[in-house]
């Protein structure tokens, strides 16, 4: 009986110290990340408006459909705002189109990268063989 009543208290402990170190850690990452988004969302507005105004030729025909087509097997991807869950298929393109020097890994991303991520890609908007 003792020692079902250690087993349990232990997995009680166990419970609790996961529990505390899981909220702090959220609470923690959303703190930094209220910190850091404020200055990458400023820049990634500025780097945005001097896009469309350096670029007025390129930017799409009809801004209501907004996507990416492959060209190989047709398919189209709507969603492609985070470079981290983006189809392989689009960081390739980026790639072979000159727009990207390679391909990234998650733990290279960082604020410079994510404002060139976010350029190339809407210059790969503007190439006709993406559009749909």
């Amino acid at each position: 009986m003792t020692e079902m009543l250690f087993i349990l208290t232990t997995i009680f402990v166990a419970y609790v110290i996961y529990v505390f170190v899981s909220e702090r850690k959220t609470t923690s990452d959303s703190q930094a990340s209220q910190a850091k988004s404020e200055k990458p969302l400023a820049e990634a507005k500025i780097i945005a408006s001097a896009i469309s105004k350096s670029e007025p030729a390129t930017a799409p025909q009809d801004s209501g459909k907004r996507g990416l087509k492959d060209p190989k097997t047709g398919e189209v991807t709507t969603t492609y705002n985070n470079y981290r869950f983006t189809k392989r298929w689009i960081k390739e393109a980026l790639v072979a189109e000159g727009l990207l020097d390679k391909i990234y890994k998650n733990d290279e991303l960082n604020a410079d990268i994510g404002a060139k991520i976010k350029r190339a890609v809407l210059k790969l908007e503007a190439i006709d063989k993406y559009r749909i």
